[in-house]
């Protein structure tokens, strides 16, 4: 025990891993089940509270040229002769001198990782691959490795470490590597076992890459996965309005609130909310007429129901409203559009609010739905060809 402790603090620097744990393993040698119970002084958290300085200067020195190291036997990746997206090969005499900088960063903890994986089910492969498995995700390169975060996931599994250690671990590296698939997949490893303890917390950790990138995917995919396996959805709705209100064009949000709309349990589904949400969207529209969003959401709060899209009054009023103060009004043409093309009656109002946006004073389409094709065409002309065909498919119109 103490010289796996000992063999292990020695790669990672003086205390640095694993608190109190204890793991299966299989022993190679013996053919026999075995469990290993090792202790450093510092937890698994701690990792990522080094100090920095001393860390970075430890970094620019190879694994390969480091005495704690050299009775491990690196394997280079072995990609075949023609290898789809080629890495400079690591030099064996001065692995660090490449074409591309980062190459040995990630051939070289690699090489030790791949030597590692042949004797991961020995004592010393499982004490010796979570050291390497440190390095090598802590490197921003192959932070994106999936293999190494599998691996990880079987070295914690198979030790029953503290998953909330793991978690902060995870806090640390999602902060520098926010896009990152592995590792949210990995975070929802983690949570998913943690269970709904840590909602809130998962919650609040997306809020805080939101405040830094409003629309990070992998974030809002996460915040919707943990709503619907941990739970959370009290705030959710509130969460949005504040969102929001800070950026009315942040079409993350937008979507995010359809989704709350849509699939909270607390909120009694689309048909109960449909009155409420289509207040608040023609709020938005005319606050910012320019702005798509709130156009598309309104339409998804009449998904499958065109009939109640087409004879809420409300749709056809905010057009008109829109219309008549003759600004940005390429949005509300298109709705006008959509409303005709499941047989609407324009009121004469709205027919006239069209023809007074139009750039054409005499416009040559007797038909209204084609006339309104046609002003879009000469408004949005980025979409001109989309337009003209759609006023190939429009339904006749008096």
């Amino acid at each position: 025990r103490e010289s796996l402790t000992a063999g292990l603090a020695s790669r990672l620097g003086p205390g640095v891993f694993l608190g109190g744990f204890c793991g299966w393993f299989w022993n190679n040698g013996h053919n026999m089940w075995g469990c290993v119970h090792f202790t450093c002084r510092k937890s698994l958290a701690t990792q990522v509270d080094m100090n920095r300085g001393v860390e970075e200067e430890r970094e620019r020195i190879p694994m390969s040229q480091r005495p704690e190291w050299a009775d491990i036997r690196p394997v280079p990746q072995d990609d075949g002769p023609n290898p789809v997206v080629p890495i400079t090969p690591m030099s064996s005499a001065k692995p660090w001198i490449t074409s591309e900088p980062y190459t040995w960063r990630m051939n070289d903890p690699h090489a030790h990782f791949n030597s590692l994986k042949k004797s991961f089910f020995s004592i010393q492969g499982i004490t010796l691959f979570l050291a390497v498995n440190v390095k090598t995700i802590g490197s921003s390169v192959d932070a994106y490795k999936a293999e190494v975060w599998q691996f990880r996931r079987l070295i914690l599994d198979a030790l029953n470490v503290d998953l909330h250690e793991e978690l902060h671990f995870v806090d640390q590296i999602t902060k520098d590597n926010s896009k990152n698939y592995q590792i949210w997949h990995h975070r929802r490893w983690v949570a998913e076992k943690l269970g709904t303890q840590i909602a809130s917390k998962e919650l609040e950790f997306t809020r805080e890459i939101f405040s830094q990138d409003a629309k990070n995917y992998h974030a809002w995919s996460h915040r919707q996965w943990v709503l619907q396996a941990l739970g959370g959805w009290e705030n959710e709705l509130a969460y949005c309005d504040e969102l929001l209100e800070d950026d009315i064009f942040n079409n993350s949000a937008w979507n995010q609130r359809y989704f709350v709309v849509t699939r909270s349990p607390l909120l009694g589904g689309l048909e109960v909310m449909r009155d409420s949400e289509v207040a608040y969207a023609i709020k938005a529209i005319l606050a910012k007429p320019e702005n798509e969003s709130p156009w598309r959401y309104l339409r998804g709060l009449y998904k499958n129901n065109v009939n109640s899209l087409v004879n809420d009054p409300r749709v056809a009023s905010v057009c008109l409203d829109v219309l008549l103060d003759k600004r940005d009004c390429v949005h509300a043409l298109n709705m006008v559009l959509d409303l005709l093309s499941h047989h609407h009656q324009p009121s004469n109002e709205l027919k006239d609010a069209v023809d007074a946006v139009s750039p054409d004073p005499k416009p040559s389409d007797s038909n209204f739905a084609e006339r309104v094709c046609s002003i879009l065409q000469l408004v949005d002309p980025i979409r001109a060809s989309y337009w003209r065909w759609r006023k190939t498919s429009m339904p006749a119109q008096d």
